[in-house]
């Protein structure tokens, strides 16, 4: 059983023992304090609310909130107004209903002490301030939360500018590791590089009731390599601060030492170090899950040796050879954007005489066959950065492309491997950046946390995310595997959705697939 697991039931044991007290003093049979909702509808009926509140718990999402009101309110019909009393209601209750129920200076006032009690407008206002506030953080935190899809590396199933619901629970709420932070903030205040969280109190990868990723499932995870990040508007999540170290590698042809420290020596405080939950979201498909050897032969994703299905609407790159231009006009209508100007919305990624290379779906593959000027369409060529030693895990020697890659094995939690050089291009980073390890190499031996080792067993499981946009992503193939620590939700529903021609009325409320 997990850390996160015990506390939970433990807290949940307190509320209750709690209840039991405080059911006592209200003159309410005591046991009827530990069965969930069955308490609620005592603690409605006691204080004469209507009963369209016990019903209104079993709403999805919004219940839990309504059950935190009965809550609130119960607590005032001991004569506790005070906005203290509330938080402690909200945030402890573990602790409050057990100091109600048993402490010797409480006791159950009644309705009339609730009655006389009056709040000024601006307590009023206050007192709904705080609430929603509250609920709002606590359904983001762990519930659910907008996303809005910034780059086109999911389409065509994702779409520029479709926003999101990302559903928390899917697999199990994630516990802040900052928990002292503003609330509707990301990493910094908004406007300032200001951080909008505090490492006072940092709580160990918890997570409540987990499950784990599914293979096909859209994941919105925090972006590993963000760790560490240059911040500035070149670099970020766009070009990540070991590609940066990398490209110096290659084109000064330098060691791994030197190249870190030239960038260290150039962008100086703009190098950002970030906890877990204040990295970048990123969105992506998981292809491999703990335990699968993945590879990628011709474009076709290998599980197990088991060929994958593409994404639905996937797209690939292709050159496209015509008798002449291309007719925007004629690309729009097939769904093809062509706009030089927005690089989130332009498919058409370079143009010379007469070919084009083309980001495109099957479909949008098949009506553009059959425009008159169209000649030939084959695989478009790969670009450099899209070939090794750009490629995680950087080997120079072993002529992976985005297009035929691995095979890979995906750490899966409790297995172990072989420490060695091979292993070790795979495996370092998750033993000391994920998992926390001391790793050295003295004389030959291996050393993790200043003990011989010759095998490493891995802590968490690691899951494979791509883009369905396989030449216009950057993902797994160029940064290697996603923690299950940094997992936030799953993408569920499109709830809004626009393009360059208005509202996609088609997209709004969209299940994802």
């Amino acid at each position: 059983m997990s850390v996160g697991l015990l506390l939970f039931i433990v807290a949940t044991i307190a509320v209750l023992i709690g209840l039991y007290g405080m059911f006592k003093k209200a003159g309410i049979t005591p046991w009827k304090g530990l069965i969930p909702y069955y308490n609620t509808w005592c603690m409605v009926d006691k204080m004469q609310l209507k009963k369209v509140w016990f019903f209104l718990q079993f709403i999805p999402i919004a219940g839990q909130f309504i059950t935190i009101w009965i809550m609130i309110k119960f607590v005032e019909h001991f004569g506790r107004f005070g906005l203290w009393h509330h938080f402690l209601t909200v945030f402890f209750p573990f602790i409050y209903f057990p100091y109600l129920g048993f402490s010797d200076q409480e006791r159950y006032a009644g309705i009339a002490v609730v009655k006389n009690y009056k709040k000024g407008a601006i307590r009023e206002w206050i007192d709904a301030a705080v609430f929603a506030i509250v609920a709002a953080t606590l359904i983001r935190t762990f519930v659910f939360e907008a996303y809005t899809i910034p780059t086109p590396s999911m389409e065509k199933t994702l779409l520029v500018n479709d926003f999101l619901f990302v559903n928390k629970f899917a697999y199990g709420p994630r516990i802040p590791e900052t928990p002292l932070a503003l609330p509707f903030m990301s990493h910094t205040i908004i406007g300032t590089d200001i951080k909008s969280y505090v490492t006072w109190i940092k709580i160990p990868y918890t997570r409540w009731f987990a499950e784990p990723v599914k293979r096909r499932d859209v994941v919105v995870f925090n972006f590993p390599v963000n760790d560490t990040l240059i911040d500035d508007a070149q670099h970020g999540s766009q070009v990540t601060y070991y590609q940066e170290i990398q490209g110096r590698m290659m084109a000064d042809h330098i060691s791994e030492e030197e190249a870190r420290q030239r960038v260290l020596d150039q962008y100086g405080d703009m190098i950002k170090v970030r906890p877990v939950d204040k990295r970048e979201f990123f969105i992506k498909r998981c292809v491999g899950i703990a335990g699968d050897s993945l590879q990628i032969k011709n474009r076709i994703v290998y599980i197990n040796g088991v060929a994958q299905p593409s994404p639905e609407f996937h797209e690939f790159n292709y050159l496209v050879t015509t008798t002449g231009a291309l007719d925007p006009d004629k690309l729009d209508d097939i769904g093809i954007q062509d706009n030089p100007d927005d690089i989130n919305r332009n498919q058409v990624q370079m143009k010379n005489a007469n070919s084009y290379i083309i980001g495109m779906s099957d479909a949008e593959k098949l009506q553009l066959k059959m425009l008159p000027v169209v000649k030939d369409i084959q695989p478009a060529p790969l670009f450099d950065y899209d070939k090794s030693p750009y490629l995680f895990p950087y080997d120079a020697g072993n002529g992976w492309t985005v297009d035929d890659y691995g095979p890979i094995w995906i750490p899966k939690k409790g297995s172990s491997v072989t420490l060695n050089p091979e292993n070790l291009k795979f495996y370092k980073r998750c033993i000391v950046t994920y998992e926390g390890n001391k790793f050295e190499e003295k004389n030959g031996q291996y050393f993790i946390n200043d003990k011989p080792a010759t095998t490493y067993t891995f802590k968490m499981d690691y899951y494979w995310m791509m883009g369905d946009n396989r030449h216009n992503s950057l993902d797994s193939r160029y940064w290697g595997y996603v923690p299950e620590d940094h997992v936030v939700g799953k993408a569920s529903l499109i709830w809004f959705s626009y393009g360059t021609h208005g509202i996609r009325w088609s997209r709004v409320f969209q299940k994802i697939q």
